[in-house]
């Protein structure tokens, strides 16, 4: 399988680069404008095929899969161009940073009848995996930045959003009702809260930008039960007694939070032709859409 990846930022260089260069079955290629990042990269992971532009890759070689890892403003075209040549496309969250942009990308894979996902790892991190087999009757998501409040449609799009698909993707049941709080000073966001509820069950998620500390944890309450992950790499049972477990030593990162698994389920498929799950992806961005409003609408 040929497969490209176009942006080496942080997050590909940390997260993505090290997992594909280790799979087996796959030639890789890289993009980046950047000659000297891209020569240093080649070397370290001994990748030959390196190209310092999208188009004079695609002019090169078809491609079965892409990874896209640019800014988020560069995620529409760069989408759009490979879905068009051909190539399934895993790009990092958001796909857009509209909801508007986000459906015609959704549409376009759905006709060029090519795989379309995003980035969401945490889907895929062991011990938020493991929750969808527990009770979970009440959710409390939080996600804290430390003093980073920030234009609304960048703090939703680019970071509460994995809150938002976290919560949907452990929803025990349909989502029925959904109310929107935030706190906005001098057009920059400071605070949400989302609670998303249905039959049976509710959950709350939190991001304060202002905090102390960035953290991340998550608390599942059901049964007599509750279940604690902290920073996704640490676990917290109390059931009448109080247990602690934490990520193994020698536990990669990239496999303690999910990209080993993300990776692995999107090359699968891409050979299955499988689908994409597009209004899975869409609700996750119109619920981020409708926060986005909710945080101007206080500004005007």
């Amino acid at each position: 399988m040929r497969v490209i990846m176009a942006g080496l930022g942080d997050i590909a260089r940390k997260a993505y680069l090290p997992v594909l260069a280790a799979t087996p079955g796959i030639e890789l290629h890289l993009v980046t404008r950047d000659r000297a990042v891209l020569a240093a990269l080649g070397a370290t992971y001994r990748i030959a095929h390196l190209h310092d532009s999208l188009d004079s890759a695609l002019s090169a070689a078809r491609f079965d899969a892409a990874f896209v890892h640019s800014a988020t403003p560069a995620h529409p075209e760069m989408v759009e161009t490979l879905l068009g040549h051909g190539a399934a496309v895993l790009v990092d969250k958001p796909l857009a940073d509209t909801f508007d942009a986000a459906a015609r990308l959704v549409d376009l894979a759905h006709r060029q009848r090519r795989l379309l996902a995003i980035g969401f790892n945490r889907r895929f991190a062991p011990d938020y995996a493991a929750l969808r087999s527990e009770p979970r009757a009440f959710m409390l998501m939080q996600k804290h930045r430390h003093a980073q409040p920030d234009t609304p449609r960048r703090v939703v799009f680019d970071d509460f959003i994995h809150v938002v698909d976290t919560l949907r993707f452990l929803a025990p049941g349909p989502i029925a009702r959904t109310q929107i709080e935030t706190i906005v000073r001098d057009g920059l966001l400071s605070g949400i809260t989302l609670t998303l509820a249905g039959d049976g069950h509710h959950a709350i998620g939190t991001m304060q930008r202002e905090s102390g500390l960035d953290e991340e944890r998550l608390d599942v309450i059901a049964a007599g039960r509750r279940r604690s992950v902290l920073n996704l790499s640490e676990t917290r049972d109390q059931a009448g007694t109080d247990t602690h477990a934490r990520r193994g030593d020698w536990t990669p990162v990239t496999r303690q939070r999910g990209f080993e698994a993300m990776c692995a389920d999107f090359l699968a498929g891409v050979r299955e032709a499988r689908p994409t799950a597009a209004e899975d992806i869409l609700a996750t961005h119109r619920l981020c859409e409708d926060i986005v409003r909710h945080a101007e609408a206080i500004t005007r």
